[in-house]
């Protein structure tokens, strides 16, 4: 219950009406009618990421709640993420609704993998970021997925909550999402919300948008700017209108980085060994090898508990 409460209060945070989105100009009005100098609010994110600058993000949706904060991610912290990525990428998988097993889809055509937790100074000052804007500890994070779309790959429209109960008895639902574009895309590659409020009301030029971005509501990838949405409501129950996908790339090549955010802790283990899988896909990802190409993530270091130990067999009998 305690859980729940806090929960609805850190929702109801970002709860902010359609006349108080965020966005620059708005807040010299809050100023009493004077111009703020320099950013509205700056909060400690990590001595390798820019200061939180609440000047830059605008609320795209109240149904459902998205937000997109323009210049999220420096070129350096983008390409830095990129780099770590591109050599271990392998075909993107999808949860099955009613095993929760990880399974192949042509639903989804990206390749991706995961980085660790804390991997770096730039990967945790990035992480750290995200816990101040979302209001969400950095603890209900999953490691943060690094997707690569080439030309015609992309994800169709679906949902980042759970339709089975085995993908969440660790942290509960995914309550939140950020997206973080890691590069610029030339045509095509848009982030589509078919059942936005917005979808009938967003202008949208013939040569400007791909057919698919015409579809709904949608944001175009462009490098450094991410894009927070919430797969629950305020009070908790899951939001249908949160239906999403990936616009399928025409021109060129889109790099991506995602944070799910839970409603618990992602990170505590459910046994007082530390032998144990954190995630459902375990078993798989072990089989495809995953344990020696990936094995920060899989493993873990000294410094930190891996996610697969279990299913990497790398535990004491």
């Amino acid at each position: 219950m305690e859980s729940r409460v806090i929960l609805l209060l850190l929702l109801c945070l970002l709860s902010i009406p359609s006349d108080l989105s965020v966005s620059a100009g708005q807040f010299s009005r809050w100023g009493g009618g004077k111009k703020l100098k320099g950013s509205a609010v700056k909060l400690a994110t990590g001595a390798s990421s820019a200061p939180l600058d609440l000047t830059r993000v605008t609320q795209l949706s109240w149904k459902p709640r998205a937000f997109i904060y323009r210049g999220f991610l420096t070129n350096e912290e983008c390409d830095h993420m990129i780099n770590l990525a591109k050599n271990k990428m392998e075909k993107s998988m999808v949860a099955d609704n009613d095993s929760g097993k990880s399974i192949e889809s042509e639903v989804r055509t990206s390749s991706g993998m995961f980085l660790k937790k804390h991997q770096d100074d730039i990967v945790a000052g990035v992480e750290a970021k995200i816990a101040s804007w979302t209001f969400l500890p950095v603890e209900n994070g999953e490691a943060m997925q690094i997707l690569h779309y080439e030309h015609g790959q992309k994800y169709e429209p679906h949902f980042d909550y759970f339709h089975d109960k085995e993908n969440q008895k660790l942290g509960g639902h995914r309550v939140a999402t950020v997206l973080m574009y890691l590069s610029d895309v030339a045509k095509g590659g848009e982030t589509v919300f078919p059942s936005s409020e917005k979808k009938e009301t967003q202008p949208k030029g013939d040569d400007d948008w791909s057919d698919c971005a015409k579809n709904g509501y949608a944001v175009k990838p462009r490098k450094g700017d991410a894009l927070l949405f919430f797969s629950l409501h305020p009070d908790a129950t899951t939001d249908p209108l949160s239906l999403h996908g990936s616009c399928p790339v025409i021109e060129g090549e889109k790099w991506s980085a995602t944070k799910w955010i839970h409603v618990r802790s992602f990170d505590a283990l459910s046994t007082s060994e530390d032998c144990v899988d954190k995630d459902p896909n375990c078993p798989h990802w072990a089989a495809s090898g995953e344990c020696e190409k990936n094995p920060l993530y899989m493993v873990g270091s000294e410094e930190a508990v891996g996610y697969c130990r279990k299913s990497c067999k790398i535990c004491s009998s």
